[in-house]
């Protein structure tokens, strides 16, 4: 493969306009019977992605084609005619290898992009967050013949040969494009730099203000030396292993994946959990590293909570940004115009209160991945004791439920201070001070038919479960 100009403009994977309903998700099984056809004829000519596929399903709970974020096949007018009917698209602006006639896309869902080749082969790339990790955990030899250099934004390895099938593991760093980058040593050496910064960078300020001025400097630094969605990549990667210190599951679950080189490469989306005075910055911060916002999330007015969900094109980290509201604010631009005075608390802001915001020392409320929920859930508790909540989501296309999540530790200064305003009683702070209050989750997703969206009914129930005051 040859080295990309790097001047080719990344193009959107979800360039849809709210205004016309573009964010009105749905199922779409043709496009998903499109991909599963193509695995099945896949896995009869690499039997060694079958027995990895096994293996996924065994020690991790998730499932190959979750994994899969490319897929090379032979181009016919017969796949040509069921992509377009699928909803496939052409993305254009792309750089190809000569043999690679065409890439496609399906914007409407979530499915592996599909590139068509001249010759009568196929290829499937897995997504990994290092190509050595993958090495190094399958015991496989060849390390000298990765294409793309140590800690550049791309990476991949053939990994197994079939019968005209290979498969591939894909490692990318704000990047999605299809060819190797021309990173220099310089701009390798500043990414790594740039990591440790986000990994230790402050998290405990006087107040937020403080807190969004440093973190903004941070990420200005970052963008202007090694581009904005390679900063955008590494600093949720930082994100991450912050939330993992706090969360049980997470290191369970990272731990079983990372024994097969995966990593964390099947996160479907970051929740965040913010207070309403500075739900603007927060949106702005998450806007100067790529992010575009994208359907806003509201369960009704007697949930008293809401959401902005916001999307990177070229990391494809999703964000869902919880806050307190009412039905009143959700009717405008929220994001962007912010919010008034509240008196009362609900669970987000309550949960802020006695954490911090998300982006500061509470870190993320929890993280969400894509696995066989059933699978996941068993193992969870058969391997390690963890369990699991009650689903708040049971449709075909989509399951969701929460781990059983952490306690933190509360100051007795914040208790003190949601007590002086009335927001818990007095034996919820003596609870709070005994038991500490509940933090953090893993959230088990099966997304099927490629199915983008979330349940607005169910996320609101969990929301309400997970409120500190019902677990004192």
């Amino acid at each position: 493969m040859t080295t990309a100009p790097s001047d080719v403009p990344s193009t959107p994977t979800s360039a849809l306009d709210p205004t016309e309903g573009g964010w009105n998700w749905q199922p779409q099984p043709e496009a998903q019977k499109l991909i599963d056809d193509l695995l099945s004829t896949f896995s009869t000519r690499c039997p060694e992605a079958v027995r990895l596929a096994e293996r996924m399903h065994a020690e991790t709970g998730t499932r190959f084609k979750d994994w899969v974020g490319l897929v090379l096949t032979y181009d016919t007018p017969e796949l040509r005619s069921r992509l377009e009917s699928a909803g496939f698209e052409p993305i254009t602006n792309e750089f190809y290898d000569a043999d690679i006639h065409y890439a496609f896309e399906c914007r409407k869902g979530l499915f592996p992009r599909i590139l068509l080749s001249d010759t009568d082969r196929m290829s499937v790339g897995i997504k990994v967050e290092s190509v050595a990790d993958f090495f190094a955990a399958q015991h496989l030899t060849g390390i000298e013949r990765v294409e793309g250099e140590p800690l550049s934004r791309a990476r991949w390895a053939k990994v197994h040969d079939g019968d005209r099938a290979a498969l591939w593991v894909m490692e990318r760093h704000g990047y999605n494009q299809f060819a190797l980058t021309d990173d220099t040593p310089e701009d390798r050496i500043a990414a790594q730099h740039f990591l440790e910064r986000f990994r230790g960078r402050r998290r405990r300020f006087d107040n937020a203000t403080q807190g969004f001025d440093d973190l903004d400097r941070l990420l200005d630094a970052a963008i202007e030396e090694i581009g904005r969605d390679w900063a955008c990549d590494l600093f949720f990667k930082a994100e991450r292993e912050y939330w993992m210190t706090r969360n049980t599951a997470g290191r369970v679950q990272h731990a079983r994946q990372q024994r097969l080189g995966l990593g964390w490469a099947n996160h479907d989306h970051h929740t965040y959990r913010n207070g309403r005075e500075h739900y603007t910055r927060m949106i702005g911060v998450f806007e100067k590293l790529g992010f575009h916002c994208r359907e806003r999330f509201y369960a009704g007015g007697e949930a008293g909570w809401g959401a902005q969900v916001l999307e990177h094109e070229a990391t494809g980290i999703t964000i869902f940004a919880d806050v307190d509201m009412t039905a009143e604010e959700v009717r405008g631009d929220f994001a962007h115009e912010g919010f008034g005075p509240k008196p009362d608390v609900g669970t987000i802001g309550l949960w802020c209160h006695l954490h911090g915001e998300s982006l500061f020392e509470a870190g993320m409320h929890h993280l969400e991945c894509q696995f066989d929920h059933a699978a996941l859930i068993k193992q969870l508790e058969a391997d390690s004791g963890i369990k699991t909540m009650d689903p708040f989501t049971t449709f075909p296309h989509l399951r969701q439920a929460f781990t059983e999540g952490d306690r933190w530790i509360v100051s007795e200064g914040r208790i003190a201070s949601a007590l002086e305003r009335g927001w818990i009683s007095a034996d919820e702070a003596e609870a709070f001070r005994t038991a500490g209050a509940l933090g953090s989750h893993l959230e088990t997703l099966e997304r099927n038919d490629g199915f983008k969206g979330f349940n607005q009914t169910g996320v609101s129930d969990i929301i309400g479960r997970t409120d500190a005051r019902r677990h004192t």
